[in-house]
Order: C-alpha cells, then sequence, then structure tokens
C-alpha cells in the first residue's frame, strides 16, 4: 500500500488495518497470467494479518473478465496468518482474481464475550455494543430503521413493511440484548453459532483492504492440457519411388496417412514449413553447401519467386488441398499444427520489398544466419532491431491470421528466443483477440528463464530439457521443479524424445529398450508429448559424426519410410496412447508424486485424478534387469497398511496383489523395461 501525499487525500487511509502479501500463485508481481483449461481447481494463498489481535475476514473474488461483478469466496486461515481459497474456471478467456480483507469486529466482539463470561464477568454494556453491530447486520439485510415506510408519493397511511425472515430474526436479537430482564438467554445467544451465522451472511466490512492486482488466469481450450503430437515432413509421405529414389510427397499422400498416425492415438500433426523454398545457396544433402540438381532444398529457406510465409510450396499442393487436408484430419479428431520459422531464404519477397527488414553487413550484403561454428547461407535472419520494426510486426501478424484463416488452430514456433519477448506478448495477444482457440508452441532450447520469459509472454507450450535428462536422479530433480514450483502455473511442458533437429547421444545406439523407455517417460511423465513420426518409430539412429543430428537428415532431402512396418515400439505407442485417452491421472503433468525405490535406477511415480490412481515404474537403466522394493504411498490413496490392493499392469492385463506401503517390482529391459498399474482396492 503506497503512502498519500496528503492525509486529506485518503480520510479512510488510518482506519485500513490488514495488510495482504505473500499472494500465491503470482507471476512477477502480478505482470503475467497463470494458465489453466477449462474445469482446473485454481488454489490460491496469501499472507493476511493486522494489528493486535482482532478476528478478520478475508475474501477471494474473481471473475471471468465478460463477468460484471466479482464472485467472492471466504477464504480460510491455515497457519501463521496464510489464508487459502479456491475456485474453478469454467470457460475459456481470461479470469481475474484478487483479495480483500478486513477487521472482523463482530466475530472479534463475540470472542471478547466468550472470556468473560468464562470469567464470570457480567457483559450488559457488551450486548449493547453487540446490538449495534446487529442494527448493521438489520441495514444490510435490506430492513429500514423503522418498522414502517411509506409507500409512493404525498402524504399516505403508513403501510407495515413485509420484512424478510432474517430481518425479523435480527431485530428480536437486538431486542434482546438491550433487554436486561432477559440477561441470561442474550447471553446464550450472543455466544451462539446463530450470531454468527448472521455476522458472517450480513458482514461489517469495514475499511476494507484491497489487494493491489487483479492477477489473471489464461484459460486455453482442453487440447493445451492434454495433447499428442506426430511429426512429419510432408515432402515424405509418398509410398512411391521413382527409378529407386523417393517421388516428392503431397497433401494428398499425408490424407491417406491419417488413419494410420489416427490410430495410433495422435490427435495433432505437426508439419514443418510448407512455404516455397528459395534456390539461392540452397543446403544440399547432410548439409553440403553445395546443392546437386534435384536436390529439394531445406524446407526452412523459406520464400522464392513463388511467394513466402502466406503461400503453399507448390509440390506439396494448393491451398485448397491444405485446407482440405485440415477438414479430412478433422474427421480423424485430429488437428493439423504449421511450424512459424521468422527467417528467410535470400529468394524471398521480403528480401526484395523490404531489404530494411534485414541486418545488411559494411559491404552493403546482407547477413545470413549464423550460430558458430555453424552456418546458414541459404537463411536470412530477420532483424528485428530495424527502423521500421512496427511495419515488420504488423506483417507477421497479418501471415498468422491468413493461416488462421486457412484452418490453423496450432503453431509450433522455431526459436522463439532469437526474437523479442516483447513481439511475442503483441502478437500471440492479437491473433488471439481474433481467435481465442490458438495454441502456440515456443521450440526453445536454450537458458532457462529464456524458456520461462517466453511461457510468461503468452506461449502455451513448451519444449524442455527431456531431451537431455536420462537418470532417474536427473529426471526426478527435473520434474520436481517443473510441477512443484512456481513454473507449474504457468509452463506447460511438451516432452519431445527425438525431433527432426536433434538425434540425443542416448539414443545413437539404436538400442531398442532405450527407445522404449525414452517414449514411455515422455508419454506419461507429461500430458502433452510429441515424437518425430516416422524416423523414431523406426528407431533411426545414425548420428552425424560427433553430432546430436542424424546422417542423411530429412531436414535436407526426402525420405521415403516404410509406412506399413511395424514393430515393438509402435505397438507400444498405440497401446500407451489408448491408455492416455482412457484414463485422466495422464492427462495433467502436476499431479505427480515420485516414490522411493531402493534402486538407483528404477524410478516410480503416483499420477492420481479423483478414482483414477495410477502407479507407473520405470528401469531407466536399458541394459540391465533392475529389482527393488518401490514404497507405496498408501496413505495418499486410503489404504491401511496391513490392507491388500491389486494393481493391474494396463500393458500386459497382468494382475498382482499387494500389501501395506512396500512392494517388490523387477523390471528386465529386454523384455519390458516398465509397469504401468492401475491401483483397484
Amino acid at each position: 500500500m503506497s503512502l498519500p501525499n496528503s492525509l486529506a487525500d485518503r480520510p479512510d487511509f488510518g482506519q485500513s488495518r490488514v495488510v495482504i502479501e505473500r499472494v500465491s500463485p503470482e507471476i512477477d508481481g502480478g505482470l503475467f497470467p497463470i494458465k489453466a483449461i477449462p474445469g482446473d481447481v485454481i488454489a490460491v494463498e496469501a499472507d493476511i494479518f493486522a494489528d493486535g489481535h482482532d478476528y478478520l475476514t478475508a475474501l477471494l473474488l474473481y471473475k471471468h473478465v465478460d463477468d460484471a461483478t466479482w464472485t467472492e469466496l471466504a477464504m480460510a486461515p491455515s497457519w501463521n496468518d496464510r489464508w487459502g481459497a479456491s475456485f474453478i474456471v469454467e470457460k475459456q478467456g481470461r479470469y481475474l482474481y484478487t483479495f480483500e480483507g478486513w477487521v472482523n469486529h463482530p466475530a472479534s466482539w463475540q470472542h471478547e464475550v466468550h472470556l468473560k463470561v468464562a470469567d464470570g464477568q457480567r457483559i450488559t454494556s457488551e450486548l449493547l455494543a453487540g446490538a449495534k453491530y446487529i442494527d448493521g447486520m438489520i441495514e444490510r439485510a435490506g430492513g429500514q430503521s423503522a418498522a414502517l415506510q411509506v409507500k409512493g408519493k404525498g402524504k399516505k397511511k403508513a403501510e407495515p413493511v413485509d420484512e424478510s425472515a432474517d430481518v425479523r430474526a435480527l431485530r428480536e436479537m437486538a431486542a434482546l440484548f438491550r433487554d436486561e430482564s432477559r440477561y441470561d438467554e442474550a447471553v446464550s445467544v450472543a455466544e451462539s453459532d446463530q450470531f454468527t451465522f448472521y455476522a458472517n451472511r450480513y458482514p461489517e466490512r469495514q475499511y476494507p483492504t484491497r489487494y493491489a492486482h487483479e492477477l489473471g488466469v489464461e484459460v486455453d481450450r482442453a487440447r493445451a492440457g492434454f495433447s499428442t503430437w506426430y511429426c512429419l515432413f510432408p515432402r515424405s509421405a509418398s509410398r512411391e519411388l521413382a527409378g529407386g529414389a523417393p517421388v516428392h510427397g503431397t497433401f494428398r499422400d499425408v490424407e491417406a496417412l491419417l488413419p494410420r498416425i489416427s490410430n495410433m492415438g495422435f490427435d495433432v500433426l505437426y508439419l514443418p514449413p510448407i512455404h516455397p523454398i528459395g534456390t539461392a545457396h540452397r543446403k544440399g544433402k547432410n548439409n553440403s553447401v553445395i546443392c546437386q540438381p534435384g536436390e529439394p532444398g531445406v524446407p526452412y529457406g523459406i520464400g522464392s519467386e513463388e511467394g513466402g510465409h502466406d503461400a503453399i510450396h507448390a509440390e506439396l499442393g494448393t491451398v485448397e488441398d491444405f485446407k482440405h487436408l485440415i477438414a479430412i484430419a478433422k474427421n480423424y479428431g485430429m488437428e493439423v499444427a504449421m511450424d512459424l520459422a521468422i527467417q528467410c531464404s535470400p529468394d524471398h519477397p521480403w528480401a526484395k520489398e523490404h531489404p530494411e527488414w534485414f541486418k545488411k553487413r559494411p559491404d552493403g550484403t546482407i547477413q545470413y544466419a549464423e550460430n558458430p561454428p555453424k552456418k546458414y547461407q541459404d537463411i536470412y535472419p530477420v532483424y528485428f532491431e530495424t527502423e521500421d520494426w512496427q511495419n515488420l510486426w504488423e506483417e507477421l501478424k497479418r501471415v498468422l491470421l491468413v493461416w488462421c484463416s486457412w484452418g490453423v488452430r496450432i503453431i509450433r514456433v522455431d526459436n522463439p528466443h532469437t526474437k523479442p519477448f516483447v513481439f511475442w506478448e503483441w502478437v500471440i495477444a492479437e491473433v488471439k483477440k481474433e481467435y481465442p482457440d490458438m495454441i502456440f508452441l515456443s521450440e526453445a532450447f536454450t537458458k532457462p528463464r529464456v524458456m520461462q520469459e517466453l511461457a510468461k509472454r503468452g506461449f502455451a507450450h513448451s519444449y524442455t530439457y527431456y531431451t537431455w535428462r536420462n537418470t532417474k536422479a536427473e529426471l526426478e530433480e527435473y520434474m520436481t521443479e517443473l510441477t512443484q514450483g512456481e513454473m507449474k502455473h504457468y509452463f506447460r511442458p511438451n516432452f519431445w524424445p527425438t525431433t527432426h533437429d536433434i538425434n540425443p547421444y542416448s539414443l545413437q545406439s539404436g538400442h531398442e529398450p532405450q527407445f522404449l523407455i525414452r517414449y514411455f517417460m515422455a508419454a506419461t511423465l507429461s500430458s502433452n508429448y510429441g515424437i518425430y513420426g516416422p524416423s523414431f518409430e523406426l528407431m533411426e539412429h545414425i548420428p552425424f559424426p560427433n553430432k546430436e543430428e542424424y546422417l542423411n537428415s530429412e531436414k535436407y532431402e526426402i525420405r521415403h519410410w516404410d509406412w506399413d512396418k511395424t514393430n515393438k515400439l509402435t505397438y507400444l505407442i498405440t497401446l500407451v496412447n489408448r491408455i492416455r485417452r482412457e484414463n485422466a491421472a495422464l492427462q495433467t503433468t502436476n499431479n505427480i508424486t515420485f516414490c522411493s525405490v531402493n534402486d538407483d535406477a528404477i524410478m516410480a511415480y503416483l499420477k492420481v485424478s479423483g478414482s483414477n490412481r495410477l502407479l507407473v515404474v520405470v528401469n531407466t537403466d536399458a541394459y540391465q534387469r533392475r529389482a527393488g522394493m518401490v514404497q507405496v504411498p498408501i496413505w495418499q490413496l486410503g489404504i491401511g497398511n496391513d490392507q491388500t490392493y491389486k494393481v493391474r499392469d494396463l500393458l500386459t492385463e497382468a494382475y498382482y496383489t499387494w500389501k501395506g506401503e512396500s512392494n517388490y517390482v523387477e523390471l528386465d529391459p529386454y523384455v519390458l523395461p516398465m509397469h504401468l498399474f492401475k491401483i483397484e482396492v
């Protein structure tokens, strides 16, 4: 609370005694909203206290921005002046919440009455003070200061007021407190729950303190909280070969794959850039600076004479073909996600029409992209410090709105951490004004603070460090950071074992159990996850020498995949995706409790949603059979120490009868390195 310039400016300033501080959740002093989906329970806390020993009333106030009035909920004190309450966000959009507190004089009075009566003191004067409090309750209940009121205009006969039952009861109570002949009865009522009831129903609310900030909750649609992504390059979607070489795929070829991808349980089909590809400095196979005739180039080298970010690569099809793909995908319960890469080929129309949007070297040439020692001669990065930044921003907004008009509602953003935070906050908000269903995924493998800031600025999903967290200790530490600290309120992780950019060292051996483990943990630790499609399914692993990249990467060439091939991993993916859809406990991320296991490779975690209770056990050692005792937190499940209960493995349908907290598990990575138990009492 800031001090007034003059006490005369704030006549009630000195009468407001309550302090409200240390609010949770509150992101950066209320600068950014927390995130939720419809149906989420928002639990809030604050330190609320005052000078002296008076009782307090504290309220949580919340509303949707479209609502005219606030909903008020009484907060409950816990310990050390910490108060809490919760509310449910029922619909999409922005909610606001704040707090109000005041000294509760009637409650303080009643407490004083209790103490004096217990001490044997006569409280005649206190009863008169209590009657004054009741007079205030009568007024707030809609009663009049007198039992009669004049109806209409002019001099008419006074008529009795049809008072409410509450007002009549309060009048009787006030009269009782003022009648010394009924002293004992008055004392009994003064100490009763009846007085407390009316004091709470018609609170005094004198000199309240209102928290300085109205905090936000950004409520996205349900798919922001639970989604399953599949990435493929449309140009590699064809099943045909011509002279032993793959045929360039089209959107129609992608449509032919939708039944397969849908049957595996995916609901988001993510496509890398689908725009015209430049020819100037086009890269060849394995990122070669020499492009051989017929090589397709890198989809991220966006733009040619055919157009830029609002155009479609001709060999894939037309805009109408793309819209048709989106419509057919919906028939399978899937959405198509596009890839926003804010960069250009030297052939992009912007390079000719808006050279001021690109950084120039001293010799006047445009600076191509570099990430030393890497060089991207086929790409011009957009220069956000340009003097013409307003027109640049408006053009990028226009491009996104064009995509929205095609039917796109999910966008994966490539390298957002190399563009200004303020731009993302602005453009995401602007697009969501017209298309509130939009979901933006931040592909940012960078410094933690930068990743977190992007999430605060509006990204609904965020890439994570999961790709490089492999041991039990690393994973438990990282998941605790994501789900137990402040990040749980605004950072929605989206776990990817690999991407088309990253072939992690942990999978470069091609060891099948390792692929099973990395997939399974991504799908059960996080409610949002994705895979780099056929490459991951077929366990492609050969690296470019000494790099976390693929040899013969699909970014630089068209690949021909065996779309009919199945294996143990494809079976597991299909099964786990079905289990995810059927079990609410796997449809949220923050509901995780790690269980102690006396083995440094076996990780166990409990996920609970209502009556749906799952225990996940994983052997993170892909090469050795491991065994140990899992400590199940049965107290959290309402199971007694001597009670038996069943655990059913949803992967194998095997049943086990367990008893108490400590139970034995054994996992062989060459058979199945995980259990997915449903706990059934």
